[in-house]
């Protein structure tokens, strides 16, 4: 008998914190509800990866690209004097790469953004101009 992977679906943790923006191939974007830094992560869609050395080699290969495209995506829109580029997962297993826009009067620079300041959400509407400007950028329709 055999016996199906289960489903995937997102880690509850990322689905508070962070929101839709689209799914690329491999990975669902999401946008980070922090003001103080504008915070993109992408998660690859493979049920059990809490690694990148999960996943299969092509999976590797695709996650580089998209987070490339994303990457580039980000520093167009904001800018940015450097972009932060991590999968850590202390803090929730699911493999979750975070895309950071720093800037250097952040509130954390030059220090890792992780527990620098408390998160600030983002304003009314803001949120949703930000996510507007990671679709049209990275090419979702």
């Amino acid at each position: 008998m055999i016996i199906a992977a289960p489903p995937w679906s997102l880690h509850p943790q990322l689905e508070k914190d962070a929101t839709p923006v689209g799914d690329l191939p491999l990975s669902r974007v999401l946008a980070v509800n922090d003001a103080n830094f504008p915070w993109v992560l992408l998660v690859p869609r493979r049920t059990g990866a809490s690694e990148i050395i999960d996943l299969a080699e092509p999976d590797q290969a695709r996650l580089t690209t998209e987070i490339a495209r994303v990457a580039r995506a980000l520093k167009s829109i904001t800018s940015c004097d450097k972009l932060n580029v991590a999968a850590i997962g202390n803090v929730v297993p699911q493999l979750h790469v975070h895309v950071v826009a720093r800037r250097k009067d952040d509130a954390a620079w030059p220090r890792p953004v992780w527990g620098a300041v408390p998160a600030k959400p983002y304003g009314a509407g803001e949120l949703a101009r930000f996510i507007a400007a990671l679709r049209r950028t990275i090419g979702f329709a």
